[in-house]
Order: structure tokens, then sequence, then C-alpha cells
């Protein structure tokens, strides 16, 4: 007898983009070449068009905003998002970068990766960053402090993969290409291009039921309100999605982008913003409950829905 086919889902973490003006001066997104999405949606999503569905993929607006007043932040956005509770309004404020002390127990019982592996069903989770060595010296220290994905995928065992598996090809660095390795005590670390490192997570995506990769590079780059680098960084990630796309099993495998909160989208503003952040959905999406995720807070069930069901 066949064992059915399971749903597997591939997470791609973008720190601080949200939907933004149609204003190239203004939206790095729209002065950015993005010729992968611009083909797969067939435009780009923004504050005037915040629902886009096409043949291949839909995107949808998500609240980053929690009910909670002031601008976002991302300890209890990432927290939020990757548990399905809304710390903001747990700790009713927003906080970040690093996790409010409170919500350590929040994230260490409600995580992603916690709620998948204790169903019962035996699903695989991966972490498909690869950290260098000095990430490692600093997990032997106090961890004073830690994002919310890395606290979860700690505490809930999920391996921490290293410089083996980067030059095994079963991780990818979180700058994507692993440029900067070489200038933090690894220069044999093998630099790939971000169209070969989206082929990459895609095979991490293939052998596990739920992988998560995550970048942060968007949010500094809108920090530092610099339209070249955020070019740069979104050319990086539009050509990582593509070889995504390009080598991931789509017929199983649902891809998810999406963001904490706004920051990117307004690059002459340098803290973050209340704008939405874009749902991005492409591969496996057609029984996926896109549409009950208004919220950040709400991805967690639907995934669990998804992969459950």
């Amino acid at each position: 007898m066949t064992e059915p086919r399971r749903n597997r889902v591939l997470l791609v973490f973008l720190d601080g983009v949200g939907l933004g003006a149609r204003d190239p001066r203004r939206n790095p997104l729209f002065a950015a070449p993005m010729s992968f999405l611009r083909s797969l949606l067939g435009d780009l999503p923004s504050l005037g068009r915040r629902s886009i569905t096409s043949p291949e993929a839909i995107c949808v607006a998500a609240d980053a905003n929690l009910g909670v007043p002031g601008l976002p932040q991302s300890g209890t956005g990432q927290s939020t998002l990757y548990t399905g509770k809304n710390t903001a309004r747990i700790i009713r404020q927003h906080f970040g970068p690093y996790l409010y002390s409170t919500l350590k127990p929040v994230v260490e019982q409600h995580n992603i990766f916690e709620q998948l592996c204790d169903n019962g069903d035996g699903l695989s989770v991966a972490l498909a960053n690869a950290f260098p060595q000095r990430f490692f010296d600093y997990l032997a220290g106090p961890r004073r402090r830690m994002v919310a994905g890395m606290y979860a995928a700690l505490t809930a065992g999920v391996p921490f993969r290293d410089i083996d598996a980067l030059k095994n090809g079963i991780a990818v660095s979180t700058d994507i290409t692993a440029e900067r390795w070489a200038q933090i005590g690894h220069p044999d670390a093998p630099v790939v291009r971000p169209r070969e490192a989206g082929g990459i997570l895609a095979g991490v995506a293939d052998n596990h039921d739920f992988t998560l990769f995550e970048y942060f590079t968007t949010d500094k780059a809108g920090h530092a309100m610099d339209m070249d680098l955020a070019v740069s960084t979104l050319t990086d990630v539009d050509d990582m999605l593509r070889g995504i796309y390009e080598h991931v099993d789509r017929t199983r495998t649902l891809v998810i982008v999406t963001s904490d909160h706004g920051n990117l989208e307004e690059i002459g503003i340098k803290t973050h913003t209340r704008h939405p952040v874009p749902l991005l959905l492409f591969g496996n999406h057609g029984d996926f409950p896109v549409r009950s995720v208004t919220s950040i807070s709400h991805l967690v069930p639907a995934i669990r829905s998804f992969l459950q069901g």
C-alpha cells in the first residue's frame, strides 16, 4: 500500500520588509529589477495592490501591528511569527530586536519546531542557515541575547548547521552567498551565487517536512537608509527565490516568503513602519488556507493545518 503524499513547507523569512508605495524613489522593491517576482506574480505587491493572484503564486498582506500601539519590532514580531501567539499583546508592547525575557518560555513551549515535532506524526524539521564557528562559541557562553528563530531551534533541539554543512551543500549562509565568511575565520568557505543558494535551499526543503531559512540584511539596509544596498539586497533575494523555484519539488513543497514588520519599503525612514507585510506563496499552495492569514500571528496555525491535514 502506497503511503499518502505529505505536504512540505519551506519558510523563507526576510527581516523588515513591508508593503510600500509604488515609488522607486522611496521603495527599493520598485527600484530593483525583481525579474523573478515580476514574472511569477505579473506585478509587485504594494500598499495600493495588497493582493495578487497569478497562475503559479499568490501574495497577500498580513498585519504586523498585532493590535499594539507603536512601531513593530523584531523580537515580538518574529516570536509571534514562529509561535502563532501574539507576543506583543502578551507583554503589551513591541520589543526587539532580541527576545524579551518573559517571552522565552512562550517561544520554548510554542515554537513551530516544537509544535510539529510533538504532534506524533513524525514530521522532520530543519533550520537551513549555516553558522560560523564564532556562533557556536557564543552558544557555549551565557547566551544572553538571541533572536526568536535561533532560540526556537535551540530549545527544540533542531541542529545548527556549520561550515561542514556549508561545504557539503546542505546549508546556506545567513548572508546567502557566504562572501563574508573569509573575514570571520573561514577562508575556505565556498562562495555561491544567490541562485545557487536557492537550489541548495530547495534540496534541504525536499528532505524535510518543514524548513526555515532566515535572512536579516533586508532590515539592515532599511536602517542604513541605503538605496544601493537595498537594491543589491533585494536582487540577491530575487535570484535566490528563482533558484528555489527552479529546483524545489513544487508538486509537494509550498514555499512561503514573509516578514515580521515593515522597514525596507520606506528607504528614507530609519525606523520600522506600521505597514503590513507580504505573504508570498508558490509551489504547492492550492490547499493552504491563505485567506485565514490576515496577521503574522495566524501563520503557524495555517502551516500546521497544511502539514497535518
